[in-house]
């Protein structure tokens, strides 16, 4: 499974991801999260990061042009919008994309199914919480396009690798403090995974 370390916020954790295999880093744009951090401070990591790592720009109820703007200014690759954006912002966005399910039941899984999409556990807030999925939700379905988040740490990774989920997504599952990666997690969370 490929891995997404979220909520990174500063080059020391971003290089910890990449050097254990994560294939992904994601960068909070949601101001109201303990994990944000600005897309100038996100370039200046980014900038300083080798190639062939995703750089994964997360968004929360704002429109296309702030979207496209932030990704322009950070030098993101691909926007997550953790939100239920309309069919008008997807038109808009001049950006790689994927969808975010924020997953109430068994039957929200199942939108966006010809389409890679993240999944994650419904709360008030937005991301990071921690709250798992109900894994018996994906017995079965096709999860070859799916990146699973919510609740996942080092410890109950593996158990979801015989679902065949595209990618699995961690952030406060490999934390010291919000936003402040612990890295022998984040080795032991990919070792895990893969």
């Amino acid at each position: 499974m490929r891995c997404k370390i979220c909520g990174i916020k500063s080059l020391e954790d971003a290089m910890h991801a990449i050097e254990a295999g994560a294939d992904a880093l994601g960068f909070v744009f949601y101001e109201k999260s303990p994990r944000y951090i600005s897309p100038s401070d996100a370039k200046k990591i980014i900038n300083k990061l080798p190639p062939f790592v995703e750089k994964v720009g997360l968004f929360v109820n704002v429109d296309a042009h702030t979207i496209n703007t932030y990704m322009h200014k950070s030098g993101c690759t691909l926007a997550q919008l953790h939100f239920e954006a309309s069919d008008e912002v997807y038109k808009q966005l001049l950006v790689p994309h994927i969808k975010v399910i924020r997953a109430k039941d068994a039957n929200d899984i199942l939108q966006y199914s010809d389409e890679y999409r993240l999944v994650d556990a419904y709360c008030e807030s937005y991301g990071g919480a921690g709250k798992r999925l109900n894994i018996e939700w994906f017995k079965e379905v096709d999860c070859s396009k799916i990146i699973l988040a919510g609740g996942l740490d080092p410890e109950n990774v593996a158990s979801v690798k015989p679902y065949g989920f595209y990618g699995v997504d961690v952030s406060s599952g490999v934390e010291l403090s919000h936003g402040k990666k612990d890295a022998k997690k984040v080795k032991e969370f990919i070792v895990n995974a893969k």
